[in-house]
């Protein structure tokens, strides 16, 4: 039996995607990191135990460096359904979706997200070629969760802000330097 990548359910069929089918060739600049890694959590943000316990990182979301982490707002016990914040690599944190399946819809527009201290945001341009798995990713998102692609993935993250975005703003601030 093969060796489970998180104890997130969602996060292991992503997994076993990525294997099949090869990391950032389904969704432009993801892919799935060791799960819970803080390194860059410590070395570009935070080593205080109440800030690292607190979040779980589980994937690159750049090319250059940011990386997405779950975000443990609360003790539920379904990590999936845990918000996802990104950590840019030129400073900046957001929550980007409310949840693990959200920001699947969101791989979907296959962007690389924007990060800066103001903002994160996804952007293509129409001419733009997709990944080169990126239609086998969208079956997958159907097949597995029945989930549409985010077509507007500014309302995603304009639902995750106005929903958790000073909350997490609030609790991150003491932390960060």
């Amino acid at each position: 039996m093969p060796t489970e990548y998180s104890p997130v359910a969602d996060l292991n069929l992503l997994k076993e995607f990525q294997d099949r089918v090869g990391y950032e060739y389904y969704a432009d600049g993801f892919e799935l990191t060791e799960y819970g890694d803080l390194s860059g959590l410590v070395a570009g943000w935070s080593d205080d135990p109440e800030f690292t316990g607190r979040l779980i990182p589980f994937a690159q979301a750049t090319g250059g460096g940011s990386f997405y982490a779950l975000w443990r707002l609360d003790d539920r016990a379904d990590a999936a359904g845990l918000p996802v914040v990104v950590f840019g690599d030129e400073g900046g944190q957001h929550v980007v979706a409310r949840n693990l399946r959200e920001l699947f819809q969101l791989l979907g527009f296959d962007a690389e997200i924007s990060v800066d201290w103001d903002e994160a945001y996804y952007y293509r341009s129409e001419d733009e070629p997709h990944s080169d798995r990126h239609d086998e990713y969208v079956d997958w998102l159907d097949r597995q969760f029945a989930l549409p692609v985010a077509k507007d993935p500014a309302a995603v993250l304009a639902a995750a802000q106005a929903e958790l975005g000073q909350r997490f703003a609030n609790w991150a601030k003491p932390f960060l330097p």
